[in-house]
């Protein structure tokens, strides 16, 4: 069970959350709601919630990011849920946030609870790992408030959270619905998310998808071959295909570079 609050300056949309809630998520308790950062603060403290549905109006909504800075102090989890589907979403997938867009869809309601039930779990393997979400939080205020892309990515995994600087990315490979993510020290990690979730959240003058299984780190590349094929060779000789109808623009991207 986790215990949950709920901060909307709409009462209706309160209301409705707290009703989907119930019916379709009893792992969460909704112990207590409100309508702005201050009783939002005096829940917190009176009913010590573990995570914290928040609706978020960026990028104009400074208020609701006040309460990113009591994340530490408290150790809860945030769900953001916002009307705001292009900068806002870019922002959530860098920095690996739970989010939910409205109008709420049932599904991805269940999806942020499973994720909440499952970092909550996390946290009780190791504290590390909660150590990391609260990083990963400070990333996310951070690309908020500069209104920038962060240079930091947080991925999810069985294990628990990892941050990484997109510097060290050598190229992406997809796999299915999933991404392996190759670094320049050899290692790999392996990520639930799409390569097309990446293509939109890196980047763009970093990072180039050649093909649509690969995405590489421009910072990284060593030559463009085109014999016997079209390829671009990344860092350890490392030799990936370019596709023929991406050729023109990439030859014209890294002659730019």
């Amino acid at each position: 069970m986790i215990t949950a609050i709920i901060i909307d300056d709409e009462r209706l949309a309160r209301e409705n959350l707290r009703m989907l809630l119930n019916e379709f998520c009893p792992e969460v308790k909704v112990v207590g709601t409100g309508e702005n950062v201050a009783e939002a603060r005096q829940l917190i403290a009176e009913k010590k919630p573990e995570a914290i549905f928040l609706d978020i109006r960026m990028p104009s909504g400074e208020e609701g990011l006040e309460l990113l800075e009591d994340v530490e102090s408290n150790n809860f989890q945030i769900v953001f849920v916002t009307a705001f589907k292009d900068y806002a979403i870019k922002a959530f997938n860098i920095n690996s946030i739970h989010y939910i867009l409205k109008p709420i869809d049932i599904d991805d309601l269940k999806d942020a609870v499973e994720k909440l039930i499952n970092y909550k779990e996390l946290f009780s393997q190791d504290s590390s790992n909660l150590e990391t979400y609260i990083e990963s939080i400070k990333n996310f205020s951070e690309t908020i408030h500069y209104q920038d892309s962060s240079n930091k990515i947080t991925i999810s995994h069985s294990k628990g959270i990892k941050i990484v600087e997109d510097v060290s990315i050598l190229y992406l490979e997809g796999d299915g619905n999933c991404t392996n993510i190759h670094f320049t020290d050899g290692t790999s990690f392996f990520d639930t998310r799409t390569l097309k979730v990446y293509q939109e959240i890196l980047n763009e003058n970093k990072f180039y998808r050649i093909h649509k299984k690969y995405i590489v780190n421009l910072t990284h590349l060593t030559d463009y071959l085109h014999e016997d094929g079209y390829f671009a060779v990344m860092q350890m000789s490392i030799k990936l295909p370019v596709a023929r109808a991406r050729v023109t623009d990439f030859v014209k991207t890294i002659k730019a570079l």
